[in-house]
């Protein structure tokens, strides 16, 4: 028990004049002694006695337990007292209601103190002005702790619009923004950037894009992975305020799309991750998507629109809200993974994988393939950047092989794809041999490394050394990756897979995971 003085000298003043203890009493305001357990164990010193705070449930804030009486205990944590003093033969008792900063006379905690010896003017003195300063302290705490709530629950509100437009709900997005940050979604198109830093640095990081783009764009903290902060900014001078902020932080990188229609917000979320890859390997950390060619763009673009509604064509017998809610699912999960893809739609991952299953098993693909999933991703993107193409009208083209392989085949992509390819053999190891193996094998590297006849390691390695040279992330899988596999189909060094092959009596076939 805290300060039990001997009965001989518990009216004797601890600290000597009557001035010290309101000095002392003032030092625990300044910012540095601002904590309630060190103010509450001074005032146990101060009056020789045992102290006890405890909030208006009972529940211990500072000091040590005390037995006390509950009716008085409650009576003053109601406010129908403010103070109360008690005997019990052995002790004296004086509890004060602390006043809680809301409205009505509810107490926000209640001071007890217990000491053998009564309670004299001095003391008296000391446990009242204590209380004014522990009514101060706690005030700044549920302020500081409002803030904090405060301060999450905008950081859930701009999560849940972020969610609600990868799923093209607009309407909503547009109704939940509308409250906080009118305007914001007002235009029909926007650039979603990623910015990168380490996970330490994160929270910095959102509080500085959030200063950087003065309320012009929806900052929210990537919930899939733990470097990243995610921007939406339908004005183009958010971009140039997060390359001047990037420009200015060492260790940042930072990834754009091109603008996109609010509906296409996964769309360009995929984007800007991939030219966040890109961004990595340039000097000034930052890059945007329609910086570099993509094969789609070397490709007929009405015999790419056809044969992609060819291949979407089963899910057209769905409601319009259901197949949006399963494509857009299905393209997160084909550029992340479905637990990253899980935790940016605010969805489990069972869900994520659920519908994909059920795309892959309605468009008979087998997901496991990792040229399977190049090619599922390239039609997916081509709707998602036109629409869907005449779901109504007849279908000019295959779905299957064929058609894929006439899209393939066009001059232009082959000169692309030996571009790239091309970019790797003038390393001495076969990092080209290597990388092909390791598609074959779907990505896994132990499968590739028993392919060609070396360590596993040695896969890892090469494909770390192939990443700068082709300025493209390809363990992270995504949109890089696809390009990469693409490539390897066009110049004739993969077989280009058909869909519509799997069996659609099992939808719980393998997916990317």
């Amino acid at each position: 028990m805290a300060g039990r003085p001997d009965e001989d000298t518990a009216s004797a003043p601890p600290y000597g004049g009557d001035g010290a203890w309101a000095q002392q009493l003032l030092e625990h305001l300044r910012p540095a002694g601002r904590d309630l357990g060190r103010l509450v164990a001074w005032l146990a010193r101060s009056t020789r006695a045992t102290v006890c705070l405890q909030d208006a449930r009972g529940s211990l804030l500072a000091g040590e337990p005390l037995p006390l009486d509950t009716a008085v205990v409650h009576d003053v944590a109601a406010g129908r007292v403010a103070a109360a003093a008690l005997q019990d033969g052995v002790r004296h008792v004086r509890l004060v209601g602390i006043r809680h900063p809301g409205p009505g006379p509810a107490a926000g905690a209640v001071l007890a103190v217990a000491r053998p010896a009564p309670f004299d003017r001095h003391t008296a003195e000391i446990l009242n002005h204590t209380a004014g300063v522990l009514e101060l302290l706690l005030r700044e705490r549920e302020l500081a702790d409002s803030g904090r709530r405060l301060r999450r629950a905008t950081a859930d509100l701009r999560l849940a619009i972020l969610q609600l437009l990868m799923v093209e709900d607009t309407v909503s997005a547009r109704r939940v923004a509308a409250g906080l940050w009118p305007g914001l979604l007002e235009e029909d198109t926007a650039r979603v950037y990623v910015v990168e830093t380490s996970t330490a640095e994160r929270d910095r990081l959102a509080d500085a894009c959030a200063a950087a783009t003065d309320g012009r764009a929806l900052v929210v903290r990537c919930p899939a992975r733990d470097g990243h902060v995610i921007v939406v900014g339908p004005s183009a001078e958010v971009g140039e305020r997060l390359r001047s902020l990037v420009s200015g932080s060492p260790g940042t990188f930072l990834g754009g799309s091109p603008r996109q229609r609010l509906a296409l917000t996964a769309t360009a979320y995929g984007q800007a991750v991939t030219a966040l890859a890109v961004a990595r390997f340039r000097p000034e950390r930052a890059a945007v998507y329609a910086a570099r060619t993509r094969p789609a763009q070397l490709m007929d673009p009405a015999g790419l629109r056809t044969w992609a509604a060819a291949v979407l064509r089963p899910l057209d017998t769905l409601p319009h809200h259901v197949r949006a809610e399963l494509l857009a699912t299905t393209g997160l999960g084909l550029e992340f993974t479905a637990v990253s893809a899980a935790k940016v739609l605010g969805v489990s991952r069972n869900t994520v994988r659920a519908r994909m299953d059920r795309v892959a098993a309605l468009l008979g693909a087998d997901f496991s393939r990792l040229a399977v999933r190049a090619v599922a991703h390239l039609a997916l993107n081509t709707e998602a950047a036109h629409g869907p193409y005449d779901p109504g009208g007849p279908v000019a083209r295959p779905a299957g092989r064929d058609g894929l392989a006439d899209l393939l085949g066009t001059p232009a992509l082959r000169t692309w794809a030996e571009g790239l390819l091309g970019r790797l053999d003038e390393d001495g190891r076969d990092l080209r041999g290597t990388l092909r193996a390791w598609i074959a094998a779907g990505a896994h590297a132990e499968h590739a490394a028993e392919t060609l006849g070396v360590h596993a390691q040695t896969v890892r390695e090469h494909l770390r050394s192939t990443e700068p040279v082709l300025e493209r992330r390809l363990t992270a899988g995504g949109t890089d990756l696809y390009e990469t596999v693409l490539a390897h189909l066009v110049a004739g060094e993969l077989p280009v897979p058909e869909l519509g092959t799997a069996n659609r009596e099992q939808p719980d076939s393998p997916v990317h995971g």
